[in-house]
């Protein structure tokens, strides 16, 4: 979608653009469930970017304490409790700007996702910046998806990070979507961005080529020691706007209502869902951040009668269009 087509969307009474969300919605996922989804941190803190919002850069003095790249014995712990609490799909995320082949780290994630994948639940990790080759491995080794967030806009993202480009990001999705993954791509409220950069950002995720698989949508944490500690908190009908933006902008992905949701009601939280969200983090934290009890949220979907979604580890990534460029349409030479 446009970027005018987007804010078309987004002045639309409130009420009005729920219900063309809800339409798109229902045409998508008839069968209304949700996707529970486990996070978690596989190597803490110590990072070399600096992202105004994050606590793992080392950039910044925070309270977060650091932690090496956890064992295989520890993750499948963790990872098989996830399963026996109902999550789908467990995401691995490591506080690195990227991750190369051949090297001892590398080798140890790999081996760590073969191990996961044999568990039968869905396989996402983010670890960076990432190359063709090593996308191909990864896929090989069972991930199903690889979540790489833009954040907010073109426009605005120097303002948030400049030990990387925006331009960096689009190649490496586009080295995921070229090895058969799916894209996790989505983005961040409250980050002091305006709201033409955030329908910027769904513009630019919309013209992907295949769309994402997912699309999470996360507010917020802010954290003491960072850039960003004193933002206010994202207004719950803004949330749920760019929610109802998202589903009907990219159809066919999985909206994740992600960090941020501490600071929801259910109330706020009922709202997202019926905008479009169906997928949340599940679990007592997100990352370095916390998150929702488990039990709080099984008693949240049971009061809405939603049901929630098995595993599917088989699934296969978006198909591409083939009456459209590939996009992001990255090249080693540069990124158009």
């Amino acid at each position: 979608m446009t970027l005018a087509e987007l804010q078309a969307l987004h002045d639309l009474p409130f009420f009005d653009l729920l219900k063309r969300a809800r339409e798109v919605h229902e045409a998508n996922f008839s069968d209304g469930k949700i996707q529970l989804c486990t996070l978690l941190s596989i190597k803490t803190g110590g990072c070399s970017e600096d992202c105004a919002y994050c606590t793992q850069s080392a950039r910044y003095e925070t309270d977060l304490e650091n932690q090496r790249l956890l064992s295989k014995e520890t993750v499948m712990e963790s990872a098989r409790a996830a399963r026996a609490n109902g999550s789908t799909r467990f995401c691995m995320g490591a506080a690195w700007r990227g991750v190369r082949g051949g090297t001892e780290r590398f080798n140890q994630v790999v081996d760590i996702v073969k191990e996961v994948s044999s568990l039968g639940m869905e396989v996402c990790v983010t670890l960076g910046e990432l190359g063709p080759n090593e996308a191909v491995v990864l896929k090989e080794a069972g991930v199903t998806a690889y979540n790489h967030n833009l954040d907010t806009s073109p426009e605005h993202y120097p303002n948030i990070v400049t030990s990387h480009t925006y331009e960096d990001r689009l190649r490496t999705i586009r080295n995921v979507q070229d090895a058969g993954m799916s894209v996790c791509c989505g983005g961040i409220l409250g980050i002091s961005e305006t709201i033409t950069d955030r329908l910027r950002m769904l513009e630019v995720i919309s013209s992907f080529n295949p769309q994402p698989e997912s699309v999470p949508i996360n507010s917020l944490m802010p954290m003491p020691g960072t850039p960003l500690a004193d933002n206010p908190q994202v207004d719950p009908f803004d949330l749920v706007r760019m929610i109802a933006c998202a589903r009907i902008a990219v159809p066919g992905a999985k909206v994740r209502l992600s960090a941020g949701r501490t600071r929801l009601s259910d109330e706020t939280q009922a709202l997202c869902f019926f905008a479009g969200a169906n997928s949340i983090f599940y679990g007592d934290k997100l990352l370095t951040a916390s998150n929702p009890e488990a039990r709080k949220d099984l008693e949240l979907l049971k009061k809405l009668g939603l049901e929630t979604l098995e595993p599917n580890p088989s699934l296969e990534a978006p198909e591409t269009d083939a009456n459209l460029p590939a996009s992001p349409c990255c090249s080693a030479a540069g990124c158009c």
